[in-house]
């Protein structure tokens, strides 16, 4: 169906106007996003809105309110009739408003025209403090990322301070984590029961705060206390200890119930669900989605949406367990996979689309080549608690055949109306490096590597060493750098093989937990040497609940208790981050200069050869 034969019910109402259309006087859930409404399974507030209409729910959204004025966008639809659902969107307000260095970002991809005024900074806290000032009998549910990954005590990096959950910060009632249709499904079916949302302890997946005094039976197998919000505020060892417990739990399929205590009260943390099965993750996305931006933004260019309208997401969960990523901790390590069937109807669904010229974006993933895989004896992952299954090595148990994704690549490219398709996602070059005891697998994987390089890269093939030290990689929890290069060596063998002209495009990142100036020098020089000029590069930007924020807040890891180096101040940081642009001329004295200070003149020889 194309736009122009669409029908303003299609979406979810914003207005009161719209909800009339469909007859409606109020609403069973009023939903508040941070983004602008885009109706497509890629943006969390679509995914919410739909799942709680397909359980037969009345639901409307406000995207973006105008937090500023007389907040008739928070008054517009009144009360609804269950609680309000508070997101700040796709991505902490925080990292969507401020680069590495603080400064404010002058624009917002999440937003009509790229505009970076139309959220505010803790969007989840601003939004959920005027409603319960507004209507405070009536609940408040926070979801989404920043809710997510701020559910226990955390440093926030904007702040430089400790933070408690966002529970205490906001006033809200109720917070479900990570992807939330199962929570949200069994949270109505406890409210259709009569249960009231101040009475349901047993929900996997949620957190709540409650008096001293009060708390529930733990219904689960497990229980865990972390030190109090105090203790932590007191002693960052303590909060370095914390992260660790945490993280752990997050990575079992059978966790324990955490707790902790801030003020007078307790937060308790209740285990996630197990990894979504086929049926559950497909019927997510098979829900009736009109694929586009809401009519209200008619004319106006949303850059998210633009990136991704062509794209694919097959699975989700991220077993890499990459200590700056917050993947694992909000999607889970365990992949949830869709069906084949479901993935091609999607692609089916966008070769109707009237701007669709043949090419599909991404065929992807938060990892593109982490699809179907999983533990080939489950009974060893369900008494498995460690963050990543790749790293020190790829795990024993791990199933790393490629042979579906081949599947997936060439049934999308055989269908009427495809050209080809991309792979726009990061792979993980180093599951592909792996040598498994089975041949089998070798074989498919060596495929796949062709397939990839042949066949799916636009161009550039975006792959994220993230460093060429070892001893900063360890932390990182990635691999070490002999790899990238051994996948440089498979990329230019094929790119030689079949006369093609792509280029691999590395990401670095600079000030990360471990890595010295030293480092970074070496850095310089070793892909100097391989002929790169980096243009993909960041500052490391500590964002909660990862294991290298916690790392930058307390000078400790976590797993080990050894104090660890991190860059900090501006200066430590921008020494780091000139020797990415180490053949700019305006950087050459400066890194000279820094070279001499920490006595690597062989470096300084490296970068700039004297001319014979």
């Amino acid at each position: 169906m194309t736009n122009n034969r669409r029908q303003m019910t299609d979406w979810l109402p914003t207005t009161k106007k719209e909800m009339n259309l469909r007859g409606w006087e109020e609403a069973d859930v009023i939903l508040f996003s941070g983004d602008a409404y885009i109706d497509h399974p890629s943006f969390g507030t679509a995914v919410i809105g739909r799942l709680l209409e397909k359980e037969g729910l009345k639901v409307a959204v406000v995207p973006q309110p105008n937090w500023r004025d007389d907040l008739r966008d928070f008054r517009k639809f009144g009360k609804p009739n269950l609680f309000f659902a508070v997101t700040a969107g796709v991505m902490d307000s925080m990292i969507n408003h401020y680069t590495a260095n603080k400064r404010l970002r002058s624009n917002d991809a999440y937003t009509p025209d790229g505009r970076s005024d139309m959220r505010p900074d803790r969007t989840v806290t601003v939004y959920s403090k005027i409603l319960k000032d507004l209507y405070p009998d009536v609940p408040i549910v926070l979801g989404g990322i920043e809710a997510s990954l701020r559910r226990v005590t955390h440093y926030d990096y904007w702040d430089d301070s400790l933070h408690k959950t966002i529970l205490a910060e906001t006033g809200a009632d109720f917070l479900i984590y990570g992807m939330g249709e199962l929570p949200l499904k069994q949270l109505i079916k406890n409210i259709r029961e009569g249960r009231k949302i101040s009475e349901i302890y047993d929900l996997p997946q949620s957190a709540f705060l409650i008096n001293k005094k009060s708390i529930p039976e733990n219904p689960f197998k497990e229980e865990v206390a972390l030190f109090s919000h105090e203790e932590c505020l007191k002693d960052k060892l303590k909060q370095a200890k914390n992260f660790r417990v945490v993280e752990e739990q997050s990575n079992r399929i059978s966790a324990a119930r955490i707790l902790q205590a801030v003020d007078d009260k307790v937060l308790i943390v209740n285990p996630p669900y197990p990894p979504m099965k086929e049926e559950e993750i497909d019927a997510s996305f098979d829900l009736p989605y009109t694929r586009l931006p809401h009519p209200k933004y008619k004319g106006k260019h949303i850059p998210a949406y633009e990136m991704i309208k062509f794209s694919v997401n097959m699975h989700r969960g991220c077993f890499g367990g990459c200590a700056f990523c917050t993947i694992s901790a909000h999607q889970g390590k365990f992949i949830a996979s869709r069906t084949k069937e479901s993935i091609l109807n999607e692609v089916k669904q966008i070769t109707e689309m009237p701007d669709f010229k043949g090419y599909i974006t991404d065929l992807g993933g938060p990892s593109a080549n982490m699809y179907k895989m999983q533990g080939k004896d489950l009974n060893i992952c369900s008494k498995c608690k460690k963050p990543s299954c790749i790293f020190p090595k790829v795990c024993f148990n791990l199933n790393i055949d490629h042979s579906a994704l081949l599947d997936i690549y060439k049934s999308v490219d055989a269908l009427p109306g495809v050209k080809k398709s991309f792979i726009g996602s990061g792979v993980r070059y180093d599951m592909l490096l792996h040598k498994s005891d089975d041949n089998k697998v070798n074989s498919a994987n060596r495929k796949y590597a062709e397939e990839l390089i042949r066949n799916h890269v636009s161009g550039r093939l975006k792959v994220a060493p993230e460093h060429t030290s070892d001893s900063t990689l360890n932390v990182m929890r990635k691999p070490s750098f002999s790899l990238f290069y051994s996948f440089k060596r498979l990329f230019d063998e094929l790119n030689n093989k079949y006369q093609l002209k792509q280029q691999l495009i590395p990401y670095f990142i600079s000030s990360h937990p471990g890595c010295t100036e030293e480092d970074m020098a070496e850095l310089a020089a070793v892909t100097k040497n391989l002929d790169f000029k980096l243009e993909q590069v960041q500052d490391f930007t500590p964002s909660p609940m990862t294991l290298a924020t916690e790392i930058y807040y307390t000078g400790y890891h976590p797993y080990t208790l050894q104090q660890v180096y991190t860059a900090k101040s501006k200066d430590q940081k921008l020494a780091q981050r000139q020797f990415f642009f180490w053949y700019d001329q305006k950087s050459r004295g400066s890194i000279i200069r820094e070279l001499k200070k920490i006595n690597r003149p062989d470096i300084i020889d490296k970068l700039y050869p004297k001319k014979k």
